[in-house]
């Protein structure tokens, strides 16, 4: 057996000990998501009832795409555009989804804005309660920090907060996110990460990019 032996990513619980950790692969069942491969969910109450308690008014046909090795804390809600009411008239209430003769008036809620799929890239960490709106991308290593309100766009290795969320940081300049874009290690066999956990995760830039396996580097 490979001394380098990387866990289970098909483990739905990758903490035994603590229920509370999901891994979202294996959970979500819905078409309209994907997830890829070590993102999880923590959440001390119910984290297996993610696709309705966390993903909201998911109606499509519009998706949910979050990259691999990103970490969600309790409470990360993302609104989809089915939330969407109209605001071009007296009202905002939606009279045809109550049903009756209300519902021969679908017509007044079909061609909606509708911001296209909600994407996050791999290796974003979400603090407690952040809620994203629809439509909005968020790149890889983006940071977003509890409580914040993501109603626009986040760049890759940047740190957000705030209501609605706005910039506190990068991460690194641009030179350097262009490297770690390069390099995208959570594209690496999950044998060859397992070897370098610690550059990972402690390393500076060089020693991720020596540390990359031959046939990815330029």
């Amino acid at each position: 057996m490979s001394p380098h032996v990387p866990a289970d990513p098909t483990v739905l619980h990758p903490m035994p000990q603590h229920p509370r950790v999901v891994l979202l692969k294996p959970l979500v069942k819905s078409p309209l998501i994907e997830v890829g491969e070590y993102s999880y969910y923590d959440d001390p109450d119910d984290p297996t009832a993610f696709e309705t308690r966390n993903v909201l008014y998911h109606y499509g046909p519009e998706k949910l795409i979050i990259g691999k090795f990103c970490a969600l804390g309790t409470g990360v809600r993302f609104i989809m555009n089915g939330a969407n009411h109209r605001m071009d008239g007296p009202s905002t209430f939606p009279f045809p989804t109550m049903g009756g003769s209300w519902s021969d008036h679908f017509d007044l809620l079909t061609g909606l804005p509708n911001r296209g799929d909600t994407v996050v890239g791999n290796d974003v960490w979400f603090g407690y309660g952040v809620t994203v709106m629809p439509g909005v991308r968020i790149g890889h290593g983006a940071i977003v920090a509890s409580g914040a309100v993501v109603t626009a766009d986040v760049p890759d290795y940047g740190i957000v907060g705030g209501n609605p969320a706005r910039g506190v940081r990068a991460r690194y300049g641009d030179e350097d996110v262009a490297r770690l874009l390069a390099v995208a290690w959570w594209d690496w066999p999950a044998e060859h990460i397992t070897e370098h956990i610690r550059t990972i995760m402690s390393g500076d830039i060089a020693t991720l990019e020596a540390a990359a396996p031959d046939d990815s580097r330029a």
